[in-house]
Parts: C-alpha cells; sequence; structure tokens
C-alpha cells in the first residue's frame, strides 16, 4: 500500500501561481511514475503532468509551458508548480502513483485549485 498526502491547493487569481506537492509514503517501489491529474466539474479526469522514477516527463498540452512538475526522490515527494494559472484550471488536482510492474495506480484525496478574479 501506498498513501499519498497532498498540500498547496487554494484560490488565486488569473495569472497568478500555486505549487502544489504530495508526499507518498508506504511500500514504494524504485520503478515508478509520480504525477498529478484533475478532475473539473462535469469533466472526466485527465493527465496534468507525470514523472517516472527514470525522469520521463510528460505533460498535458494545456499546461506545457506554463506548469513543470519535479521530484525529489529522497523525500518520495512530488511537486507541480502552476504559473499563468487561467480559469479553466480550475480543478480538483489528485496526486497519482503507480507501480510500474504491477500497475496498481494509489490516489491521493484532491486538493482544490480554484482560479477566479
Amino acid at each position: 500500500q501506498v498513501q499519498l498526502v497532498e498540500s498547496g491547493g487554494g484560490l488565486v487569481q488569473p495569472g497568478g501561481s500555486l505549487r502544489l506537492s504530495c508526499v507518498a509514503s508506504g511500500s514504494i517501489s524504485s520503478i515508478n511514475t509520480m504525477g498529478w491529474y484533475r478532475q473539473a466539474p462535469g469533466k472526466q479526469r485527465e493527465l496534468v503532468a507525470r514523472m517516472t522514477s527514470g525522469r520521463i516527463i510528460n505533460y498535458a498540452d494545456s499546461v506545457k509551458g506554463r506548469f513543470a512538475i519535479s521530484r525529489d526522490f529522497a523525500k518520495n515527494t512530488v511537486y507541480l508548480q502552476m504559473n499563468s494559472l487561467k480559469p479553466e484550471d480550475t480543478a480538483l488536482y489528485y496526486c497519482n502513483f503507480r507501480t510500474v510492474v504491477s500497475g496498481i495506480d494509489y490516489w491521493g484525496k484532491g486538493s482544490l485549485v480554484t482560479v477566479s478574479s
């Protein structure tokens, strides 16, 4: 089992910045992917960004150039720096940990990001 604890969401004005953090604990396999997904009201959950333990990164097209994912492997922590936020970035952001060998997904409880003036 892997437990994920997120922090850093909140209310921000358009054009502002926020940083999300997620700490993983428990049975952490060395080969894994950590990342962020989001779900806006009435929409499906979608990938925002993810980074493998081999440091391969994927971003959704909608956030490229504005968001940056990073990991502190020693602390089992993943970060999402979100800049130039737009109202359409408003969503519940979920931290994800995937054990690559077994394909098991673990999810955080979600962190609400609201972009509004």
